[in-house]
């Protein structure tokens, strides 16, 4: 027997839900976290690191490790050759071919790294039926979702990563469509939602309405490179030029850039809480690993001067989004943020100033697409008809004509599944071909456009020219993958072919991958028991990390601690963090055991610090 998934397979973070008894559930790992890092590494003797392991190996093996695969799914290397220089890992790809992740010795496809992703999902959901004590189930198939302006190149990767990871993907699902979903299941609202999606590398605007369970997609827009990733890039910019000549984002080592990164993304999740954080760079690897090497402060508001750029760039997509659906932000009904970039103070304000009205923060952001994928899951394999999705495809699609003009068959925004046909004929005498050259994009000219394929429709009896009747057909399947067909009326001849993008890969690729995947389906069971105890150790490390940051540790130093206690902690913290890296399991829990017991009374201390705070009217951590 088999169960079917919903999977949320982000740049940031990737999650894996289904539908149980009470509803849509998000499947947590040991330590309750329902978080994917969507991270990968390569270590000794081609094991492959997914998830937390990957992210801790990002400092220590930094050419070795690949993040934000997301970004350059589906792309080609004239693509990504401007960002390339930002990421450690290497990327490489000829020209119009499909682009490749260097690691270590061995190179990969991003349909590659991330079915290493989708099949970490689909372990920890069978490990988690298991537990269920439904030991038959096998997960082999899953909605996986995409952001909204992914175009077909895209999902098309997308699909091949889910068959590589040995899934059969039912549906590929736009993630603000599959937000909505999770949302309307709870409300059951009867209006018009405008689902803001910003992640950690797309950022996604959709105009949805709702009534008597229809979601109908009005209108959509974004951009499939603009997310947290962005505001990452820019404080990494700001803190490498205040380390100091020589100490430039071009000169530092990457193990260095990465321990850089991780500072600024901590102080970015710090100032979501509070109104102050300080930016604490410490050493990785060798003998000073933890030492600090850099410190500064930093306040919400000068953070969000550097990102006020980032977050307008989200508004124009928002305005257009609308124009297009023919609706004023008055006539919005709820905005519905998805996304953990949307935590962001300066976010939420923006998105209420733009549509009048404080937005929906009632579901976890980070949750939602995985919990809508389920559900949309669940729709499909039940038979239920509670629910009906109409979804559209964000982009125009058409041929080129004479001129080097592209005439538009499906305009965007079309709900799909959609089809369209148009009528051409041959521009010279007696010309017995016709090449078909299929476009995506909403420039007028075919060089301002994505080309996605190209056939001839041969056989066509010599005419003069006009004389020749060809009916050009497109048709977008429900997970918006195009289909094109010409044929010549006079003479019943017929050419169709399924669209392969560019940036492809083809059956034979695919099929070659998922038996390599085999080999390396497993890490072996002592490597499994050393990851969790790394897990387990990093959850107190952050946790204890967290608390010495708090502005409040200063008072509570000298009033609640006793003399020598935070020295105490600080030593503690420091002997957990210099074994992190080690093989050695026993070593590392007894570290975590220690730093546990030394932290207790420090915890203690300051939940009542808070409780205190909170029963005399001040805000909690400066907010």
């Amino acid at each position: 027997m088999s169960k079917v998934v919903g999977i949320d397979l982000g740049t940031t973070n990737s999650l894996v839900a289904y539908v149980g008894k009470d509803g849509p559930l998000v499947i947590r790992d040991g330590s309750g976290d329902g978080l994917l890092p969507s991270i990968v590494s390569l270590g000794a003797n081609d094991v492959v690191y997914v998830g937390r392991e990957a992210q801790r190996r990002l400092l220590t093996e930094p050419l070795r490790t690949v993040y934000s695969v997301k970004r350059f799914m589906g792309r080609g290397s004239d693509d990504v050759r401007d960002e390339a220089r930002l990421f450690p890992f290497r990327l490489r790809g000829e020209a119009g071919g499909v682009v490749r992740v260097g690691l270590g010795d061995r190179e990969f496809t991003p349909p590659e790294i991330s079915a290493f992703i989708l099949r970490e999902l689909k372990r920890r959901a069978e490990e988690h039926f298991q537990e269920q004590g439904e030991f038959d189930f096998e997960v082999d198939r899953a909605v996986i979702t995409v952001p909204a302006y992914f175009n077909d190149a895209q999902r098309t990767a997308t699909r091949d990563a889910g068959r590589i990871a040995g899934l059969e993907v039912l549906r590929i699902i736009n993630e603000p469509t599959a937000a909505s979903l999770a949302y309307g299941l709870d409300q059951r609202k009867t209006g018009t939602i405008a689902v803001y999606d910003f992640g950690g590398g797309t950022f996604d605007i959709s105009i949805l309405r709702v009534e008597d369970g229809v979601f109908q997609v009005l209108a959509t827009n974004g951009d499939t490179h603009l997310g947290g990733d962005d505001i990452d890039q820019l404080m990494v910019a700001l803190v490498t030029r205040e380390m100091g000549a020589g100490m430039g984002a071009a000169d530092a080592s990457p193990a260095r850039l990465q321990a850089i990164r991780q500072a600024v993304i901590q102080a970015k999740w710090d100032l979501s809480e509070r109104a102050d954080t300080e930016i604490r760079v410490t050493e990785p690897g060798g003998g000073d690993a933890g030492a600090p090497i850099f410190r500064r402060s930093l306040s919400r508001d000068e953070f969000e001067r550097i990102i006020r750029p980032v977050v307008e760039r989200t508004l124009g997509p928002c305005r257009l989004a609308m124009a297009d659906a023919g609706l004023e932000p008055a006539q919005i009904d709820e905005a519905v943020l998805v996304g953990g970039s949307t935590r962001i103070p300066l976010v939420r304000r923006s998105v209420q100033e733009l549509f009048g009205r404080p937005p929906h923060t009632g579901l976890n952001p980070d949750e939602v697409v995985a919990l809508g994928a389920a559900i949309q899951a669940h729709i499909m394999v039940s038979g239920s008809r509670d629910m009906l999705l109409l979804d559209v495809t964000p982009l125009s699609l058409g041929i080129e004509t004479m001129g080097g003009a592209m005439s538009k068959i499906i305009l965007r925004n079309s709900t799909i599944p959609a089809s369209g046909t148009e009528m051409f004929t041959t521009f010279v005498d007696n010309q017995t071909a016709v090449d078909i050259h299929v476009l995506q994009g909403e420039r007028e000219l075919v060089s301002d456009n994505r080309s996605l394929a190209r056939f001839k429709l041969r056989g066509i009896p010599p005419m003069p020219a006009g004389l020749p009747r060809i009916q050009v057909r497109f048709q977008i399947d429900a997970n918006g993958i195009l289909s094109v067909g010409a044929r010549e009326l006079r003479t019943a001849i017929e050419q169709t072919i399924e669209v392969k993008p560019s940036y492809g890969l083809t059956d034979e690729e695919v099929e070659r991958m998922l038996l390599e995947s085999f080999e390396h389906a497993e890490a072996d069971v002592e490597a499994r028991f050393l990851i969790e105890v790394r897990n387990e150790a990093e959850t107190v490390l952050r946790a204890t990390e967290k608390s010495l940051r708090n502005p409040d540790l200063a008072v509570a130093a000298t009033t609640d601690l006793a003399p020598g206690e935070l020295a105490a902690i600080e030593s503690a913290l420091a002997d957990l963090r210099s074994v992190m890296e080690s093989n050695n399991r026993a070593v590392i829990e007894q570290k975590t055991r220690v730093l546990n017991d030394v932290t207790r009374h420090l915890a203690e201390v300051m939940m009542n610090r808070g409780v205190r705070a909170a029963l005399t009217g001040r805000n909690v951590n400066g907010i």
